[in-house]
C-alpha cells in the first residue's frame, strides 16, 4: 500500500482524492456505532444498506464497518405518513445517536443524528 500511495503522490492525485475516494482505493474501512434514543423506529440506510430491523427500533444500537464511505441516510421525522431524509458522513470510530431534535420549535416529532461522547 506504501508503494500505491508513493506512485499517487508522485502523480499529485493524492491531494485532488477526497476521503471516501481514498478508502475505496485503498481499500479502507470505517467503523461506528448507532444507536436508537428516540421512542420511533428509525429506519435507515448506511452506505446503502438499510438496517436490520431489531437495530432501528427504539433502544437498538449497530456497529457498522462501512468500505463505502460510511454515509448515512435516514427519515428525520418520526410520523409514518411524512418523510424528511436527511444524510451525514459518518467518522471512523464514531459512536452515534439519534435524538430528538429539540431545536425544532412546533414539531415534536424532530428527530437527528448526533455524535456522542
Amino acid at each position: 500500500m506504501s508503494n500505491n500511495q508513493d506512485i499517487l503522490q508522485g502523480f499529485g492525485l493524492v491531494e485532488e482524492l477526497d476521503e471516501q475516494a481514498g478508502e475505496t482505493i485503498s481499500g479502507g474501512y470505517e467503523v461506528f456505532t448507532v444507536t436508537n434514543r428516540t421512542g420511533y423506529n428509525v429506519s435507515y440506510l448506511v452506505d446503502g444498506t438499510k438496517t436490520p430491523a431489531q437495530f432501528a427500533k427504539s433502544g437498538g444500537s449497530a456497529v457498522w464497518t462501512a468500505y463505502k464511505g460510511g454515509i448515512i441516510t435516514f427519515d428525520a421525522d418520526g410520523r409514518d405518513n411524512y418523510v424528511q431524509s436527511k444524510s451525514y458522513n459518518l467518522a471512523d470510530g464514531g459512536r452515534y445517536e439519534f435524538q430528538y431534535n429539540t431545536k425544532t420549535t412546533g414539531n415534536p416529532y424532530d428527530i437527528d443524528l448526533y455524535r456522542v461522547a
